[in-house]
């Protein structure tokens, strides 16, 4: 598929409210809020033609406009970002639809272009994302980092909340400390998903009018629907260090990253 010939329109998803952290899509990190981080990131994309955002709030959409974005009420009823983002994409025509989370103000548009390249290349392929290697134990053991196992050709096998992949010979007392010994660092195989989706925008409708599958109920994760209907999701490994808000105290490790840059790394 040639680039020049195929709109790829960017959506990122804002919803109000929230259990963990009302209001998110506005916290302020220096003067500005938290969705225009996500939406400036997005349009330094070479490959993207329109960004808009698709919230549930006019407070929402009123912050858009005012920093100069665009963004499109949609139903209060989604149950999840991607119906969100879906109902966007039924109003245009744009042939890939990337979904954006709104909660990753850190995230770069070169990412996001690493997860757009195999559609462009692979006409049979409707779905893609990306990961990034795992270098803590502790990221490796927390539920609110999903874990993702992929085949020789990056394609995903698995997304879980559980440590993946287990070593068989590993002592499960020793969880709560370095399972892998001091000295050890996580084997290389070992990658955290990174919450950026590609469609192909008629994939896509389809995939929302798919009913919710028994392992996506379980583990509260979208993209197995798709692998449990037996479609393939590309998984790109990218160098990035995500840095997701959940939380209040999320906020603050943004806040600190923003106010001095060069003293971090991973991004």
């Amino acid at each position: 598929m040639n680039k020049a010939q195929t709109k790829i329109l960017a959506v990122i998803p804002a919803r109000y409210g929230s259990t963990r952290f009302e209001g998110k899509p506005l916290a302020d990190i220096l003067g500005k809020p938290m969705i225009q981080y996500v939406y400036e990131g997005v349009r330094e994309s070479r490959l993207i033609d329109e960004v808009i955002v698709a919230t549930d709030d006019q407070r929402i959409v009123e912050a858009v406009k005012v920093f100069g974005g665009k963004a499109l009420m949609t139903s209060p009823s989604h149950f999840t970002g991607t119906d969100r983002v879906a109902e966007v994409a039924r109003k245009l025509k744009s042939e890939i639809i990337v979904n954006v989370q709104g909660d990753e103000p850190l995230m770069k548009g070169s990412f996001i272009d690493t997860a757009i390249r195999p559609l462009l290349t692979d006409d049979n392929l409707q779905m893609s994302t990306l990961m990034t290697r795992i270098e803590e134990v502790r990221d490796w053991l927390n539920p609110h980092i999903v874990k993702v196992v992929v085949d020789q050709k990056n394609f995903a096998l698995y997304f879980s909340r559980s440590p993946i992949p287990f070593p068989r010979d590993l002592q499960i007392g020793r969880l709560e400390s370095n399972p892998f010994g001091t000295n050890r660092p996580l084997p290389k195989r070992v990658f955290k998903h990174i919450g950026v989706y590609v469609f192909r925008r008629q994939f896509l409708l389809h995939f929302t009018r798919l009913k919710p599958t028994p392992l996506e109920k379980l583990e509260k994760l979208e993209q197995l629907r798709a692998l449990e209907n037996g479609y393939r999701i590309k998984v790109t490994p990218v160098n990035y260090e995500p840095l997701s808000v959940d939380t209040p105290e999320d906020l603050q490790k943004v806040i600190a990253y923003v106010s001095h840059p060069n003293k971090n790394e991973g991004l």
